[in-house]
C-alpha cells in the first residue's frame, strides 16, 4: 500500500483509497448484495475481470477496508467481510448513489431510491445490520 500521499487534501488521499472504477462497486457488493466470495463478486452486472477484482480485494484488504478469511466449508476459498474502515463508506456510498440518481435519473432503482431516502435512524439500523453480517 503506498504510504505517502499525493497531497495532504482529504479527497486526494480518499481517491487514492477508494477512486479507482471498480473498488467501491466491490465496497457496494459487499454492503448490499450479500457477496461474500469470489466467485459471487466476479458475477456483478459491470463485468469486473477476474485479475481485476483479485487486485482489487488485495488492496481492500491491504488498507483495512475489507478481511479476508478462509472458509470453513472449502479450504480454497475465502470469505471476504467488511471492517468498521470498510463500514464507513456506507454514507459515501448511499451520496453517490443520491448524486447519480439527481442527475442521471436513468439509474434510478427501487432499492436505490430507498436507501438514499431513509432516516438517518433507518441508516443507523442498517449500519448494525452490516456490523451483525460481517462480524464487528
Amino acid at each position: 500500500m503506498r504510504q505517502d500521499h499525493r497531497s495532504t487534501c482529504p479527497i486526494s488521499t480518499a481517491l487514492e483509497a477508494v477512486g479507482d472504477r471498480w473498488t467501491l462497486l466491490v465496497v457496494r457488493d459487499l454492503m448490499f448484495a450479500g457477496k461474500r466470495h469470489f466467485r459471487q463478486l466476479l458475477q456483478s452486472e459491470e463485468g469486473i475481470s477476474s485479475n481485476v477484482l483479485a487486485d482489487r480485494l488485495a488492496v481492500l484488504v491491504e488498507q483495512g477496508i475489507v478481511r479476508r478469511d478462509d472458509d470453513p466449508s472449502h479450504a480454497q476459498k475465502a470469505i471476504y467481510s467488511l471492517t468498521e474502515k470498510g463500514l464507513d463508506l456506507l454514507p459515501v456510498v448511499i451520496a453517490m448513489s443520491a448524486w447519480a440518481q439527481r442527475h442521471h435519473p436513468e439509474t434510478r432503482r427501487p432499492e436505490a431510491v430507498d436507501l438514499v431516502g431513509r432516516s438517518p435512524r433507518a441508516l443507523e439500523r442498517l449500519q448494525a445490520q452490516l456490523r451483525e453480517e460481517h462480524g464487528l
